[in-house]
């Protein structure tokens, strides 16, 4: 095949060629990771897929010179790949069918054959397309081949080839341009070659077949999205609304699976314990499941609902009052400190009851979860925690990877158990036993009383529901005066690096000098900083919420300059102002800083005097500090 792109690796890159096959195999089993318009594959073995189908292809003359005579042979007689060096494969196929995620090509399925030769190290993308009665018809233009090529140990390459590019066909979904593959995939390649990573986790939608996920998630999103431009929270409606359309999802096709496996015929009931906003229940309920949601706060958005989405506003502590043996599923969506307890619930619940768990925040039975040393992520070790609930719970727990916008997306469902229902009993003892162990874990005194109610069927003390009303630790309520006392102080301090240096020219605007956050903690007075400590972020917030004022970046703590035409495209944004706009803060800098502020009044965002205040604002103050929002 004609040479198209090659690319280099990195010299001394030690990780080859078994990195080349890691990286390759990414490229196979999750093509959606670099091709954004791509849902995923559902890939099968070559020795397993049907032989009339297979066949045909691999015995055309233009691929035959491509492959072995053996390994030809092998496939077109329908045997095993041949087995040579040891009894290690040489050669394997499989074929993977391409899940778009909007599908407007009706019933035509999209298939690779993909010929992996070991010996040679290179892998051959033999595409080719599959109509509604089982014809196939082979895309010979788009035939392409990615190979390892080396001058020595030391000099690796990368070479895309392709059969025929003249005749290169793009339809930009299932088909990329052939320069795309050159600029696009062969980097992405070498990078995760030299890597040569194993992921904590497992692949995205591993439970379930990927073409259902894509086809009913294209629905849902469709459905829900006016949500977006109604959503009352003061949270992102973007990544909410289309996160928890993507639980759904999720949840819809799992359960549509169980109910096929299983001859069901109702649809599955569940309980969303912890349900935050609640979009979760309302999807699955507006979508023929019986469910409802609890959550000890009360949402604006619950208004929206209508009165068939069931959310109730009560406090969940772990008891025989929370139990549900009618439910068939309990539902987890970032619970936190629930997290540990639903599969606990699930299973005292009845023997039928299964559970689904999106564990975040870190979370024992009886407080935080105490990470152990170990040398796995905090975040893999939590989910193997929760995993090692389930088990002990008497669940076969299964893991898998949601596709949502949030770094917290592995899942663990339980959907059966590992004991029959006669031994009940004694799953239960293990169960109170567990718990237990975990109070002792935890620091958590546990009394003969509370031993005594755990073998009994109780649940124990010592479980700490979070409060009613959310306490605020964000340094928005620190009292004002703190808050302005710090960042006159510390915006003097900068100021006066560069005044002191002589480096600075009187005529230029001083944008001062630099201190690490720490520096800047040792200039603040001990009450100051046990106030800080007590809020989320501490000093570094404060400094952040004071963005007219402060840049921090890299721990490194600047005056603001608002002329940088570096500033991100949030900056240019807020930057932006309306001709004749009234603002609704005044400007820091007119008011503090030595030479005012460098932008001209038509062009800052904040108010140069009272004249340019809306009447709402009331009086412009001279305060230590006025700088919170941006609003014009």
């Amino acid at each position: 095949m004609p040479q198209l792109f090659d690319i280099t690796f990195p010299a001394g890159c030690n990780t080859l060629p078994e990195g080349f096959w890691a990286a390759v195999g990414v490229w196979i089993k999750k093509p959606h990771v670099v091709n954004k318009r791509l849902c995923g594959v559902k890939e099968t073995d070559g020795e397993d897929a049907d032989g009339a189908e297979l066949r045909p292809l691999l015995s055309d003359p233009v691929l035959r010179s491509e492959l072995p005579g053996d390994v030809l042979t092998s496939i077109t007689c329908g045997a095993s790949p041949a087995q040579t060096h040891d009894e290690h494969k040489a050669f394997s196929s499989t074929v993977r069918r391409i899940v778009p995620k909007i599908n407007s090509y009706g019933e035509i399925l999209h298939k690779d054959v993909v010929l992996k030769d070991f010996d040679r190290q290179k892998v051959t993308f033999v595409p080719y397309e599959e109509d509604a009665d089982g014809r196939v018809s082979l895309k010979k233009g788009n035939i392409y081949q990615i190979q390892l090529c080396s001058q020595d140990c030391n000099d690796w390459s990368l070479k895309l080839c392709a059969l025929d590019p003249d005749a290169w066909f793009s339809d930009g979904v299932i088909y990329p341009k052939l320069p795309w593959l050159g600029s696009e995939l062969l980097p992405k390649l070498v990078r995760w070659a030299t890597e040569s990573r194993s992921g904590e986790f497992r692949s995205t939608l591993s439970l379930l077949p990927v073409e259902k996920y894509s086809l009913m998630y294209q629905q849902l999103k469709d459905k829900y999205k006016a949500m977006v431009k109604v959503w009352p929270e003061v949270t992102d409606p973007e990544k909410f609304v289309y996160e928890d359309v993507a639980i759904a999802t999720y949840l819809l096709v799992l359960w549509s699976e169980e109910r096929a496996q299983k001859g069901l015929t109702c649809r599955q009931s569940f309980v969303d314990l912890g349900c935050g906003n609640g979009l979760l229940v309302h999807i699955l309920t507006n979508e023929g499941h019986p469910g409802k949601g609890i959550d000890l706060r009360r949402r604006k958005i619950w208004d929206m609902y209508g009165p068939q989405t069931l959310l109730e506003e009560k406090a969940i502590t772990p008891s025989e009052s929370f139990l549900f043996p009618d439910t068939d599923w309990l539902i987890g969506n970032h619970s936190d400190e629930l997290t540990p307890w639903i599969p606990v619930i699930a299973a005292r619940s009845s023997y039928s009851c299964r559970f689904f768990v999106l564990p975040c925040c870190f979370f024992d039975f009886y407080g935080k979860y105490q990470r152990r040393q170990c040398n796995r992520s905090q975040y893999k070790e939590y989910i193997d925690f929760v995993a090692e609930v389930s088990q002990e719970c008497g669940f076969s727990t299964e893991e898998d990877c949601l596709r949502i916008p949030s770094t917290k997306r592995v899942c663990l469902v339980g959907k059966s158990r590992n004991y029959q229902a006669s031994a009940e009993a004694e799953a239960e003892l293990r169960r109170a036993h567990y718990i237990q162990s975990r109070q002792t874990t935890s620091g958590v005194a546990v009394q003969e009383s509370d031993r005594t109610a755990h073998v009994t069927g109780g649940w124990g003390a010592g479980f700490q529901p979070r409060d009613k009303v959310e306490a605020v630790r964000n340094c928005a309520t620190l009292p004002r005066d703190v808050v302005d006392g710090v960042v006159l102080r510390v915006a003097n301090v900068l100021l006066q690096m560069t005044e002191d240096d002589g480096r600075r020219s009187s005529s230029d605007w001083n944008q001062g000098g630099s201190l690490s956050v720490s520096e800047v903690a040792g200039l603040l007075q001990q009450e100051t900083l046990q106030l800080l400590k007590n809020e989320c972020g501490g000093l570094q917030t404060l400094l952040r919420n004071n963005h007219q004022v402060f840049k921090v970046e890299a721990g490194a703590v600047h005056i603001r300059d608002w002329r940088d035409k570096t500033s991100s495209a949030a900056d240019a944004k807020r930057k932006s102002v309306a001709p004749g706009a009234l603002k609704t803060r005044g400007c820091w800098f007119h008011a503090h800083h030595p030479q005012g502020c460098p932008l001209p009044a038509q062009r800052c965002a904040f108010a140069h005097g009272p004249e340019e205040l809306r009447p709402s604002a009331g009086p412009l103050r001279k305060r230590k500090c006025d700088a919170f929002s941006f609003s014009t």
